[in-house]
């Protein structure tokens, strides 16, 4: 049986940009950084939060040939590779205010949607990022929403 979840991907054009946005601005912390030779292993996640790390991965071997690679890079550029993260947070009022006095640009800001209040923001390659404060009544499975 399957035990846990520890590694996501993400497509990023530069790793030491993304190290700059996601650890300098988001406030990540680097999991691994090993130059394999063939690619380099970067992860990074939340601090505190176990094993658990995002690997920001550029396009390329051993994942993909060339070709492969030049067309994932295309959909990077456009904001279409399908990158999602979603975090969550205590205050999303504050967090959302401590990004932007670091330079985050939002596409959307804190915005009350019942199961929690929750905003958006894209990495520098277009991923698509959103962190909510979660309500009492979602967390607890007593939301309106909520199954069962």
């Amino acid at each position: 049986m399957l035990k846990s979840l520890r590694v996501t991907s993400l497509y990023v054009l530069d790793q030491d940009q993304a190290l700059d946005f996601y650890v300098g601005k988001l406030g990540l912390q680097v999991i691994d950084d090993v130059p394999l030779g063939y690619m380099r292993w970067l992860t990074v996640g939340v601090p505190g939060d176990g094993d658990r790390c995002i690997l920001l991965e550029a396009p390329g071997p051993p994942a993909m040939d060339e070709k492969g690679a030049a067309e994932v890079r295309a959909l990077v550029t456009k904001g279409r590779a399908g990158g999602h993260l979603f975090f969550t947070t205590e205050d999303c009022q504050k967090t959302y205010e401590e990004l932007l006095a670091r330079g985050v640009e939002f596409v959307e800001g804190p915005t009350d949607r019942g199961y929690g209040i929750d905003c958006g923001l894209r990495d520098p390659f277009g991923n698509h990022i959103r962190f909510s404060q979660m309500s009492e009544a979602f967390a607890t499975g007593k939301w309106q929403g909520a199954t069962a």
